[in-house]
């Protein structure tokens, strides 16, 4: 099967919802693997006859994977939002790249006086804060759901007075304390990086610190350790008098790449709030952590890398359906070493694995720890996404594949109990575009052995994040 195939199916608006549909295994679940995967991503992107433009920007559609004694039970819903609400009218809301248009946008700056409050299509990602379940986009708002039915529960909001005007999708659970650390950055004559921490008993968010945003940059992911929050300020630079003005059409349109200007790597110390250090790099860009952790007196940090930003104009759909994935640059897998504490850190990067890959992940409880393995999408072969588990002890790495199968991000579920961090499971949902239908694929953690398939009703758009969430907690 084609690239084309690929673009046709995992970019195609879906209009049915399933309800505990149990799916069809082929092979095995192991009978320890009890809970709920849920996952975020978009299901719509036509609206009012018009298509979205970018992959960013579809409608907010949860996936459930619900496991017991070996079966699977799936279930889908949209987030009956405002934005999915105006989209039923023909309506499209300002997102990350798609907008209402000039004329109608320039409207809704009249009516509201002002800019209108930020999309509430949230469709990156699903956190839990305390008994709240979450979907979380980059904007500010935040929208609850039932983690059995899937079903809206309404908007979600802090209650406190931090003020955030972009909010990061991802969130860091920390295993040692239980708190879920986060970021966002505010506007102003001095925008500032906002750093916190969500208990995870009250779901109550405190500041940890706040730094001088310079540019701002565009800031999707960060690393936690056991004492450090570090903020990779890329040199994709976000122009906030575009961001002002009412012609816009989302946050792409304000995006710009300064090659002039390095990486910066800003170190906020998570007991004073006090930045530590902000060491500067040779330029590149990222989306994704996949963990980090103190080791000797230093910060020792993996991400994604990409040479450049060109990765999300590479996103666009203009641009996917040409030729699907295949134009778009890989990341890869590279660790960050240096002293937070020195006068002028010295910075060493070195690669971890030489494949393209994105979408990094490691098992819950080593993060912010020292580790050894970590599994992510490889994406640097024409007609297929794999899998891939990197040996970052050994600079190894075991890789599997199918022609014709697209997969997406996994989750390393480790088994209850168990000592070695890789025993477990490792699951990844995956479009199939010779059964023209998504699966989800259930790994052996260890050897990446494909132990099940579990084929869906339908192909499913490609999705952003999940989390799997154990029945015990």
């Amino acid at each position: 099967m084609s690239t084309q195939d690929a673009y046709d199916l995992g970019f195609r608006s879906v209009d049915r919802e399933f309800t505990d549909r149990r799916l069809p295994v082929e092979g095995t679940v192991p009978g320890w693997l009890s809970g709920r995967l849920i996952r975020n991503g978009p299901g719509r992107f036509d609206v009012g006859g018009e298509r979205a433009t970018h992959w960013f920007d579809g409608l907010a559609m949860l996936r459930r994977y619900a496991f017991a004694d070996g079966e699977v039970c799936y279930t889908n819903r949209f987030l009956r939002t405002g934005a999915y609400d105006a989209a039923n009218r023909g309506e499209r809301t300002a997102e990350f790249a798609s907008g209402p248009g000039p004329v109608r946008r320039a409207l809704r700056w009249v009516r509201a006086l002002g800019p209108p409050e930020s999309t509430d299509n949230t469709n990156v990602n699903v956190v839990r804060f305390g008994d709240h379940y979450v979907a979380q986009t980059e904007a500010p708002r935040r929208v609850a759901f039932d983690p059995d039915t899937l079903a809206t529960r309404g908007e979600f909001r802090f209650t406190d007075d931090l003020t955030l005007h972009l909010s990061t999708a991802h969130a860091t659970v920390d295993p040692r304390t239980g708190e879920t650390v986060g970021f966002g950055l505010q506007f102003g004559r001095r925008p500032q990086y906002h750093v916190y921490a969500v208990d995870p008993e009250t779901a109550a968010r405190r500041r940890l610190g706040s730094l001088r945003a310079a540019g701002p940059g565009y800031i999707h992911d960060c690393a936690v350790t056991r004492d450090y929050v570090v903020l990779v300020e890329t040199p994709l630079r976000i122009d906030l008098w575009r961001m002002l003005v009412p012609w816009g059409d989302g946050l792409l349109d304000t995006l710009h790449y300064d090659d002039d200007r390095g990486t910066r790597l800003l170190v906020v110390d998570r007991r004073t709030g006090d930045l530590l250090a902000d060491p500067v790099v040779s330029p590149f860009f990222t989306f994704h952590h996949a963990n980090a952790y103190q080791a000797d007196g230093e910060v020792v940090m993996d991400l994604v890398a990409f040479e450049d930003a060109s990765i999300v104009d590479a996103l666009a759909f203009e641009a996917l359906a040409a030729d699907a994935f295949a134009a778009a640059p890989d990341g890869r897998l590279e660790r960050f070493r240096f002293d937070p504490t020195a006068t002028d850190p010295d910075v060493t990067r070195a690669r971890r694995y030489d494949g393209g890959c994105e979408l990094p992940t490691v098992p819950r409880s080593v993060r912010t720890r020292p580790y050894r393995y970590a599994y992510a999408q490889a994406t640097d072969r024409r007609g297929a996404n794999g899998l891939v588990k990197v040996d970052l002890d050994r600079g190894t790495a075991t890789e599997w594949w199918a022609r014709g199968v697209y997969v997406e991000e996994p989750r390393m579920v480790q088994r209850p109990g168990a000592d070695a961090e890789d025993a477990g499971v490792v699951l990844a949902p995956a479009l199939d575009t010779g059964a023209e239908r998504s699966a989800l694929l259930v790994f052996d953690a260890e050897t990446l052995s494909l132990l099940a398939r579990a084929p869906l009703p339908h192909a499913v758009p490609f999705g952003f994040h999940g989390r799997f969430f154990p029945t015990d907690g």
